[in-house]
């Protein structure tokens, strides 16, 4: 991404002067000669760096203060250039909020020399620790900045799904390597002009070119899939999914990570804020989502078209299929004093979560019901849990059931995995 460095300035001659000096293909230089324009910059742009000289109708320090107090959320680099070499005169500045004072005249390469390594120390500063790359702030700067961009862009949200469960399962130091593997991959497909930051552990912002988005996307879900089965234990590929450990997840089955990009352009729609950005990534990213698969999605005019796309109401009806009458009942009760709204299992309603008992020790005709659901288009995204009296846990999750509950189980547990899985089912 291109730094932006904002120099405040009255004077025409030396303000185009430190303009041809910074201005490079990797910092663009915008020049205010007022507070109004100023901070209608900064609002826009977000620099990096703010030079302020002393040209300006105003006390230099007190003008420090003012920038300062106002970009008190994204803290760029404030240099100050004034004709004075007085130390009063510095330290008033300094004190005020600037990062550096310069007496004119200056000279031009240590000027430039000094102007590059505050913006080196910016972008360093925003790097992500484990992964080098740009911290979420940077990156919705990042975004801030294409908005107003003439040129033909596309951002792509890159998201890894079942991160937490892979994390969870085997160490974060594992999930690390994961990531930095992936972030390599990413790399390797952009140049020099495209923007590779973090939005979270498992969230990747990219921008790039518009006509090559859909090349990079498609290479990234092949290469991704081809590169994740390196990071599981033999026995869970054989197995073909994750168990999860620990007191808390004994009994959950967890998918494979795959990924999942939306590809927001601006190839139809005009941008007018980061929020509407930012909503459309998560929804085009959202409608790419596959429960097992990595896939991606860019949107089109028909997608984006005002009413082409209907948001998903939230989805919190549970099913139960339990033939002990009496523990139905409670569960019944218990879930709708929670909130819940409790569906009949019949063809056309859908369920968030879907309780099922796995019959007894004998027939276990509860399991075949579970792989019926699991192979129904109408299931295939609803989370179930699968009770059971008999402890065989992967008879019950090679079934397809998300959760494992022996039983006798306590019911504050089975909420807390509802809980869960309704948030999951609804992401």
């Amino acid at each position: 991404m291109q730094s932006v460095t904002l120099l405040i300035d009255k004077r025409r001659e030396l303000s185009t002067k430190y303009k041809k000096l910074l201005e490079t293909g990797s910092n663009v230089v915008l020049v205010s000669k007022d507070l109004i324009s100023a901070m209608k910059i900064i609002q826009d742009t977000e620099p990096d760096l703010i030079i302020i000289s002393d040209s300006i109708d105003s006390d230099l320090s007190d003008y420090c203060k003012k920038i300062r107090a106002l970009t008190y959320n994204m803290r760029p680099i404030i240099v100050a250039i004034s004709k004075s070499s007085e130390v009063e005169d510095r330290l008033k500045v300094l004190e005020s909020g600037a990062d550096d004072f310069i007496s004119e005249p200056v000279n031009s390469d240590e000027f430039v020399m000094r102007m590059k390594a505050h913006l080196r120390r910016e972008f360093e500063s925003n790097l992500d620790s484990k992964r080098l790359l740009p911290s979420k702030n940077y990156s919705l700067r990042a975004l801030k900045r294409i908005i107003k961009s003439q040129r033909n862009w596309a951002a792509m949200l890159v998201t890894i799904d079942n991160f937490d469960n892979y994390k969870e399962t085997y160490t974060e130091l594992a999930s690390d390597k994961l990531t930095q593997t992936f972030c390599a991959i990413i790399q390797s497909a952009l140049n020099k002009d495209d923007y590779l930051g973090a939005i979270s552990d498992n969230e990747f912002l990219v921008i790039t070119d518009l006509y090559k988005a859909d090349k990079v996307a498609n290479f990234l879900t092949f290469a991704f899939e081809s590169v994740s089965p390196k990071f599981y234990s033999p026995q869970d590929l054989k197995r073909g999914y994750i168990i999860m450990q620990g007191d808390e997840y004994a009994g959950r089955r967890s998918e494979f990570i795959h990924t999942t990009i939306g590809v927001v352009t601006n190839e139809f729609n005009h941008f007018s804020n980061i929020t509407q950005l930012i909503n459309a990534l998560v929804q085009i990213r959202n409608m790419a989502h596959k429960p097992a698969q990595s896939n991606y999605l860019i949107e089109r005019p028909k997608i984006t078209a005002e009413g082409a796309v209907v948001e998903k109401s939230y989805n919190n009806k549970i099913t139960i299929i339990e033939p002990d009458e009496a523990m139905n009942v409670l569960l019944k009760t218990i879930l709708e004093l929670q909130g819940y709204e409790i569906i009949e299992y019949k063809e056309g309603n859908q369920p968030a979560v879907i309780i099922l008992d796995a019959g007894d020790v004998e027939t276990r005709k509860g399991l075949e019901t579970c792989k019926e659901l699991k192979s129904n288009e109408k299931y295939i995204n609803s989370k179930l849990i699968v009770t059971s009296i008999f402890h065989d846990k992967e008879t019950v999750l090679n079934c397809g059931a998300d959760l494992y509950l022996p039983k006798p189980y306590e019911l504050k547990h089975l909420v807390k995995w509802i809980e869960t899985f309704v948030r999951e089912f609804n992401r």
